[in-house]
């Protein structure tokens, strides 16, 4: 017999309910609470309020939303608001009742703006590191690369710089006046590389200056660049940072390195990256850190298009170091000419003469002025760097590479990685952070199965071998009594005969 529903009238009341109970063991929400430590954020913000006004909303459970937030992809603040009074699991995870007030959306925007960059960097730092002390990173392998996001900006806002007619309205003008305002109370300490190229000169963003035009297979954009190092063993991300969209990559192998360092405390062996990280200054700036280069020649790669398809490459002359030239496949001697300081590289030509009379000048060069190669003061050193870019253990991380570093940046895509949710470059970095430590979290519950604290995998290892010492000490000791009482046994039977 089919059976109907009742209309029930609604309790005022609920005695029997339990938020505690209606989560299950295995909710994602209730790992994370047991693994992750929130209370620090205490001692971080603690001289970011005064002494006295309103009591604000407790600084766990802002950074508990603002991880929901990024966790499940809520499109915004304010749907986040409105969507935790019917999720039980996150009433739970954040410590509230059913009855209990929800804060307004404005709280989030508020905390990002009084804590600043640095809180939410100590919250990725810390996971990184309670990874690096459960035996989940190595150090010893850095891979780096960087991937482009949009900026929540639409193109309609970008304006020209050199064009009168903004002059003509009033907004622009009080625009121009709030970003000097911006440019002049900015951190001096800031590392971060500016803008670059002809079109982010004359154009900006009236919604987020910071933002560049960048063009990448298609029409320009609106972009911003997020630059990773991921360890090879459990691919943790050690190290992130954001810049504008048309920051060349190449810029930050560096610092990702000093980063790297700072959060694992382990300095790494090798470094691999793609071939726009194989610059003159990373070679060498990797050869006085005593690290592996185990990255392409940009010039390398790029040799014989454009211009110089089907000149003679570099490698076709012969440098003499005794008499300080290069000899052409012709025999003629290219003499150094000139140093360039601030690329630090000498200049080798040949005479124009010389160059006309040959028969291989269109193969040579297409310049009117003869063929020049150069030479850097260190070329001793990058050339040591440049024959470890091309061993087959180069080669190997680099086809490792190309699938560990686009699956780190796949995985971020379900927590929203494609667009920013913010405007300007430091709440860009706070989405970073944020959406970096929750895969670090992911990695570090995916491994560290018992429901003890993370730090416990440490120090079981560590009583494991105490523990093996300990039982060959024991070993040792009866084998030693043994031996005596045998020695003594032995000793008492002769005395009877």
């Amino acid at each position: 017999m089919m059976g109907r529903q009742k209309r029930v009238q609604r309790k005022l009341f609920y005695s029997k309910i339990n938020l505690d109970q209606r989560i299950p063991k295995d909710h994602i929400l209730r790992i994370i609470s047991k693994y992750i430590d929130f209370d620090f954020i205490y001692k971080e913000v603690k001289d970011k309020y005064g002494s006295n006004g309103n009591v604000s909303v407790p600084p766990p459970v802002i950074l508990k939303m603002m991880l929901l937030l990024i966790f499940y992809n809520v499109r915004s603040e304010r749907e986040l608001m409105e969507t935790i009074p019917v999720r039980l699991d996150w009433l739970w995870f954040l410590d509230y009742d059913l009855d209990d007030d929800i804060p307004n959306h404005s709280v989030l925007s508020k905390a990002r703006a009084r804590w600043g960059v640095d809180t939410f960097k100590s919250f990725f730092e810390r996971i990184v590191w309670q990874c690096v002390q459960a035996g989940l990173v190595d150090g010893s392998k850095l891979f780096m690369d960087s991937s482009n996001i949009q900026a929540d900006a639409s193109n309609n806002s970008v304006v020209n710089k050199e064009d009168m007619k903004r002059y003509l309205k009033k907004s622009y003008r009080l625009f121009e006046q709030r970003l000097e305002k911006e440019k002049a109370n900015m951190n001096n300490n800031d590392l971060t590389p500016p803008k670059s190229g002809t079109a982010n000169k004359k154009h900006f963003s009236t919604t987020d200056p910071d933002a560049s035009v960048h063009r990448q297979g298609g029409r320009s954009k609106l972009k911003y660049k997020v630059h990773r190092s991921v360890d090879e063993k459990r691919e943790v991300i050690t190290a992130t940072t954001v810049t504008t969209g048309s920051v060349n990559e190449a810029h930050l192998l560096k610092s990702l390195i000093e980063s790297h360092k700072k959060t694992t405390g382990i300095k790494p062996k090798c470094c691999i990256a793609d071939s726009k990280y194989g610059t003159i200054d990373n070679y060498l700036a990797c050869y006085d850190l005593a690290i592996k280069s185990h990255f392409e020649s940009f010039e390398k790669t790029h040799r014989g298009s454009g211009r110089q398809k089907g000149i003679f490459a570099k490698e076709e002359f012969i440098y003499d170091p005794k008499g300080d030239v290069f000899i052409c496949p012709e025999g003629e001697k290219l003499r150094r000419r000139r140093f360039s300081k601030q690329r630090r590289q000498f200049e080798y030509t040949a005479s124009l003469s010389v160059c006309r009379k040959c028969s291989f000048l269109s193969q040579c060069t297409r310049s009117k002025t003869g063929r020049s190669l150069k030479r850097h003061e260190r070329q001793d050193n990058l050339d040591y760097m440049l024959a470890q870019s091309e061993s087959k253990e180069s080669k190997n991380d680099i086809r490792t590479r190309q699938h560990l570093m686009e699956r780190s940046f796949a995985r971020s895509c379900r927590y929203g990685f494609k667009r920013a949710r913010w405007r300007r470059t430091w709440r860009v970095q706070i989405q970073e952070y944020l959406t970096s430590a929750i895969q670090n979290i992911m990695v570090l519950l995916c491994n560290v199965k018992e429901p003890s604290a993370a730090m416990a995998m440490v120090a079981s290892r560590v009583n494991k071998k105490r523990a093996s010492s300990n039982l060959l000490k024991s070993h040792l000791c009866f084998k030693k009594e043994l031996t005596i009482m045998i020695k003594n046994h032995l000793s008492l039977q002769y005395c009877f005969l």
